[in-house]
């Protein structure tokens, strides 16, 4: 009879293990997308892809390292809102705000979202899927040869209309705001616009990437990482449309399918909400018009009441 080996037992009951498991989310995945792909799917959708050193810290690995894991699951990411028929995704890769980090990782994102361009511009799906790649913020705080990589892939893409994705990168809401205003105020000083033709059509014009076609207005934003808050990512669009909002505690390289699913199906139900809203304002109003116009005919009645009864006498 052979020994007991413990550590051949435990790694067969691992394996065991995670093999239900991924069944099981394999079949809940399954089932979700069913569920969200009988309902309106969001033609836009923004994420803050939040939690990548956290991520790292908490594997005792370099925040690069991080970066690289969710780097990946962008990749993905694009592709599943492909697949589910998203028309626009716009991702926070780099903020104003992210300049204050060190010198060694801010150049190591850029290398990285370099990378990324580069491999988009090689990818034949890229071109298959009709992908047109964009970026917003301010290019002159980026280096001279991102600033190429960007200006490639953007005119290799720039006749694609079947899937938009926008990358910000130096991007901050309310810098875009200023820079747009500025911009407005100078065609005015210059007598090639009046103060009469300043409108929120004529602003959304000039927000990043100006010039071209504008961002459209969100449907859904999406936050990993636990953090409640939108980070001064695309204040007019957002604002504008009013739209839905899904927090999620996974870290970015943790994001899921389910989450992406979660959260459309969040936005649906906030749809719904609002349609039961407005049918139920409807009612209501119609409701005051049927009494209205009943409480006008009594009104009549009573005035013609008094007529009948002299005719009768």
């Amino acid at each position: 009879m052979e020994p007991w080996n413990k550590g051949a037992f435990r790694a067969g009951l691992r394996f065991a293990k995670n093999w239900t498991f991924s069944a099981f989310y394999k079949k809940y995945e399954q089932m979700l997308e069913k569920e969200i792909m009988s309902s309106e799917i969001p033609e836009h959708i923004a994420v803050i892809m939040d939690g990548n050193r956290r991520y790292a810290g908490q594997l005792g690995r370099a925040r690069s390292f991080g970066h690289a894991m969710g780097a990946e699951v962008t990749e993905r990411v694009i592709e599943w809102c492909y697949e589910i028929g998203v028309k626009q995704l716009t991702l926070y890769a780099f903020s104003t705000e992210n300049f204050q980090r060190s010198e060694e990782e801010v150049n190591g994102l850029f290398n990285l979202i370099n990378e990324k361009f580069l491999k988009l511009y090689t990818d034949k799906r890229t071109y298959e899927k009709e992908m047109q790649v964009r970026v917003i913020g301010d290019r002159t705080k980026l280096p001279a040869f991102l600033n190429e990589s960007i200006e490639k892939i953007e005119k290799a893409t720039e006749h694609h209309r079947k899937f938009s994705l926008n990358v910000a990168i130096a991007y901050g809401g309310r810098q875009d705001i200023m820079q747009a205003v500025r911009e407005i105020a100078t065609c005015v000083s210059r007598g090639k616009l009046s103060l009469e033709d300043v409108n929120e059509n004529l602003i959304s014009k000039h927000l990043y990437p100006a010039p071209g076609v504008p961002v459209p207005n969100v449907d859904l934003i999406v936050r990993t990482g636990g953090d409640e808050r939108i980070s001064n990512f695309l204040p007019w669009q957002a604002n504008g449309s009013e739209c839905a909002t899904y927090f999620c505690a996974p870290f970015w390289p943790e994001f899921r399918k389910i989450d992406l699913l979660r959260s459309i199906r969040v936005y649906q139900a906030r749809k719904d909400e609002k349609k039961r809203e407005n049918s139920y304002r409807v009612t209501k109003v119609r409701n005051f018009l049927r009494v209205g116009k009943l409480e006008e005919k009594s009104e009549d009645l009573r005035q013609l009441l008094p007529l009948k009864g002299q005719r009768v006498s």
